[in-house]
């Protein structure tokens, strides 16, 4: 088994779930290889050294590798997705940060979870995405173009609004007067769609999600659109360009550029555990149990 691993940072209160995860992995012998930058940033702290001596890197995946383990937080995860890409490579997501909505694995059952994953007792939970293109074409953008969470145009170097002219299925929708508009997929309705207002949507669900950010109109409202639906976008404003971000990754669009966003033509797999569901993410991680009178 051939396992890839990546993490964006290292902090002091890391280093014991990296020796649980390394510890738990070399048990089973499997074939560990190493994000490039990671090891470069793990090497710094002498402490755990030991056990990367002679372990191989990678700063690209291919189609050899069997899982994927993202160590972090959430931010780590969305990250671990552009690696990943189309492979269909399962993503076990690792929370050694705060909330970790994402992961699959919480930093107190390390050892017993990879355990299990290893053996493979575990099912696949299979995630929609989004893509997008742009009128004119623009090279920030690709070729990472797609996203997990959201598509998000946002205003620039202002505090003025800006207008969102929104089509779906080349029909005219409305123009939003805001401080920006979020495309999200069912996975991102529990992200930046939510803080602004958005449902949750489970993310087994066929569907795309419009959710202004902080609208002018009162009568705006998040709208959930089945996911074959294709949105186009134009923005225009007070300044000359403003910005669009999916997920972590932001890129300038110069006004009047007209965004393509569809559904992308295929899913990230997400690793998860018998014992998980996304209901109980809910009452766990948004303490939707945290009412006395239960």
């Amino acid at each position: 088994m051939k396992i890839g691993i990546y993490g964006q940072f290292y902090h002091e209160k890391s280093e014991a779930y990296i020796q649980l995860i390394l510890d738990a992995l070399q048990k089973k012998n499997v074939e560990i290889v190493i994000e490039k930058n990671f090891l470069n940033i793990i090497n710094l702290h002498q402490e755990i050294t030991k056990n990367f001596s002679g372990v191989e890197t990678f700063s690209a995946l291919d189609n050899s590798y069997d899982l994927f383990f993202s160590i972090g937080g959430d931010g780590t995860i969305l990250k671990s997705v552009t690696f990943v890409g189309d492979l269909g490579i399962p993503i076990v997501g690792i929370n050694t940060g705060r909330l970790g909505f994402l992961a699959t694995i919480q930093k107190e059952k390390i050892t017993e979870s990879i355990n299990k994953i290893l053996d493979k007792d575990y099912s696949i939970s299979k995630r929609s995405l989004l893509t997008i293109t742009t009128e004119p074409h623009n090279d920030e953008i690709t070729p990472l173009n797609f996203a997990l969470n959201e598509v998000a145009v946002n205003r620039k170097n202002t505090t003025s609004m800006i207008k969102v002219e929104t089509h779906v299925n080349d029909k005219y929708l409305t123009s939003y007067w805001s401080d920006g508009l979020i495309v999200s997929t069912p996975t991102g309705s529990t992200g930046y769609s939510l803080s602004c207002g958005g449902p949750v949507i489970d993310p087994s669900t066929n569907s795309i999600v419009i959710t202004p950010i902080a609208p002018h109109n009162l009568n705006a409202r998040p709208l959930v659109l089945p996911d074959n639906s294709i949105i186009t976008l134009k923005v225009s404003g007070r300044e000359k360009s403003y910005l669009v971000s999916l997920d972590s990754r932001i890129a300038t669009l110069e006004n009047e550029t007209t965004i393509i966003i569809k559904k992308a033509p295929f899913n990230v797999n997400f690793v998860q555990l018998h014992d998980d569901s996304f209901i109980k993410t809910l009452r766990e991680k948004l303490l939707w149990g945290e009412d006395k009178r239960n």
